[in-house]
């Protein structure tokens, strides 16, 4: 996700204009949502997914050179490096992609807690634990993660000389992997939010700093 969608910080405390508390908790809880949806929408599940797929179409481009070679086809010199340069097209910018996220996550969860550390409102915050996507994040991961090692362990073991070449198992075992990592970067997501939440949610005290 983009930085620039963000919401911003909280102004320093000299700059703050808010007329009343009203007001103020009304900023604070749009920022929040805002805030949420960009981290834990389902449309961040779907982009995370979409960034894997890219990683695997990459992958497997980058093996067929391997395969053409092992079948000693002469078209390898002409097909292979249109097909690696194909694969790294597909596969470094949805390695940055998911780089990108993991960078925007951090920032979504350094404003949350400015935002969250202005003031305490109990029945808007409570809304912050989306313990319904958490889930969603943490099953659907689970169930990626498992078919990555799935293929990453059945592509070798499962092999068999003269039926499966090498660029067979090598293409299983990257994408079971890239599968595996993907379902590992969501599982971290979903803990981590889960652990986040239950540290700061778990009381909310009134603010004790005056408001302007």
């Amino acid at each position: 996700m983009p930085r620039r969608t963000l919401p911003p910080p909280p102004p320093p405390v000299h700059l703050r204009t808010w007329p009343d508390r009203n007001a103020l908790l009304y900023d604070r809880g749009m920022a929040l949502e805002a805030l949420r949806t960009r981290s834990l929408g389902l449309h961040r599940l779907l982009l995370l997914w979409l960034f894997a797929l890219g990683c695997v179409i990459g992958w497997a481009l980058l093996t067929v050179p391997l395969g053409m070679i092992e079948d000693h086809d002469v078209m390898a010199f002409v097909l292979g490096p249109i097909c690696a340069v194909l694969g790294l097209g597909a596969l470094v910018p949805s390695v940055i992609g998911v780089v990108v996220g993991i960078r925007n996550d951090r920032k979504t969860r350094e404003l949350t807690d400015s935002w969250l550390a202005l003031d305490s409102d109990p029945p808007s915050d409570s809304a912050l634990r989306s313990p319904g996507l958490s889930l969603c994040w943490l099953l659907s991961s689970l169930l990626v993660s498992a078919l990555g090692l799935w293929a990453s362990f059945a592509s070798p073991a499962y092999a068999e000389p003269g039926r499966d070449s090498y660029s067979d198992v090598a293409l299983g075992m990257g994408a079971g992997l890239i599968l595996w990592l993907t379902g590992l970067i969501g599982i971290t997501k979903a803990t981590g939010h889960y652990r986040w939440a239950i540290r700061k949610l778990r009381s909310s005290p009134a603010a004790d700093a005056p408001h302007q």
